[in-house]
């Protein structure tokens, strides 16, 4: 599982549901939720998380997306199977992995030391721990 340490800026609510925005590494992250821990609020410090078959992977990306988490990254390694593809990613300080199809990774050229968009859908990312 991936993880990112992340601050709480803001939570929007209605219904139950809840978008809640973090920041991270100077980048504006957010997840939906629809069972929010009465601990989390503005300021509190939280490790968030995403499976690796729920990071998308972009190159020479331009235009618009819904994805509401758009990470830019470098590949640091890919190890390419006959029908799946894992990358590790350096975003900021963060390693993060993301297995995506082999004939994906060959459609996009991916090489180490690309620079790549990582997407990850608000509904795919968790928080796994609160921190403070």
């Amino acid at each position: 599982m991936n993880q990112l340490q992340a601050k709480v800026t803001k939570i929007q609510g209605t219904q139950g549901l809840k978008i809640v925005t973090f920041h991270c590494a100077n980048t504006s992250l957010k997840m939906m939720s629809l069972d929010l821990q009465e601990n989390i609020h503005d300021k509190t410090v939280v490790q968030l998380t995403c499976k690796p078959t729920s990071i998308a992977i972009a190159k020479n990306f331009s235009g618009e997306l819904s994805y509401a988490n758009q990470l830019n990254a470098v590949i640091l390694s890919l190890e390419l199977g006959e029908l799946l593809c894992s990358i590790q990613l350096q975003f900021t300080t963060f390693t993060l992995e993301s297995i995506i199809t082999a004939d994906s990774a060959s459609r996009l050229r991916l090489a180490v030391g690309d620079e790549v968009t990582a997407l990850i859908k608000a509904s795919d990312l968790s928080i796994a721990k609160v921190i403070s």
